[in-house]
């Protein structure tokens, strides 16, 4: 399946990592099942940034009373792996949700992958 992301949602992912490029950023995806038109950078609690990503509880909750008031449910996530290597990880497999998407960064490239249950697939991302 075809997702489309906004380009300059894309350039704002892309620049985000690219300016930490030693620790993992993370954030919401918003949209519609085949596009993401936003994205909102969340702090990453992890202990270890440098190794894994922890979304901000704060920014959830916040999101999810937004939507309680109209405004659009996150469709998923987005975080990047310092290692350069845009594809999950065993601990992203054990963290997700399945029916999220999960966007992960690295060297450089974005990949978007449909989290299910004990796997990940990859969707096709198509700049829009």
């Amino acid at each position: 399946m075809e997702v489309r992301i906004a380009s300059d949602v894309m350039a704002q992912l892309l620049a985000e990592a690219a300016a930490t490029p030693s620790v993992e950023i993370c954030g919401l995806l918003f949209g519609t099942e085949d596009c993401i038109q936003r994205a909102e950078p969340a702090a990453n609690v992890a202990p270890d940034p440098h190794r894994s990503f922890e979304l901000d509880p704060a920014a959830l909750f916040s999101a999810l009373r937004a939507a309680r008031s109209g405004r659009p449910l996150p469709i998923g996530y987005y975080h990047s792996h310092p290692n350069g290597r845009p594809e999950p990880s065993a601990r992203d497999l054990a963290a997700a949700e399945p029916g999220a998407y999960w966007l992960i960064l690295g060297g450089g490239e974005a990949r978007l992958w449909l989290a299910e249950i004990g796997a990940f697939r990859e969707m096709q991302l198509i700049l829009a």
